[in-house]
């Protein structure tokens, strides 16, 4: 139905920089919003940032004033410009689109973002 392909993770050095980019494809239509999750082991996936088919953006606190959602509607792309990162940003990071008026979501297989202290 729809498919999400996240790129741009690795390894990067405290207050180093990364771009994330998720690629959908399938049924794309009706989009309600894109955005960008976190997971670290034993917590819960948090909400990184999001941006809605309006354009609208919101960010959770830890990361405001450093990481900046955007999207390519040409590409279907969004991204996720990461700047001074932290070691407490280390998590898998997963591309989320959700869609429909049922707000279903789907998910990216997740890509793994380290920050070495």
């Amino acid at each position: 139905q729809v498919q999400l392909v996240e790129s741009g993770g690795g390894l990067v050095q405290a207050g180093g920089s990364l771009r994330l980019s998720c690629a959908a494809s399938g049924m794309i239509f009706s989009i309600n919003a894109m955005g960008w999750y976190r997971q670290v082991p034993g917590k819960q996936r948090e909400l990184v940032a999001r941006i809605t088919s309006g354009g609208s953006t919101n960010y959770a606190d830890s990361v405001k004033g450093r990481f900046t959602i955007s999207r390519d509607n040409a590409k279907n792309t969004v991204y996720l410009q990461m700047n001074s990162l932290k070691p407490e940003d280390t998590a898998v990071y997963y591309c989320n689109l959700n869609r429909g008026v049922f707000g279903t979501d789907y998910w990216g297989q997740g890509t793994q973002v380290t920050v070495s202290s």
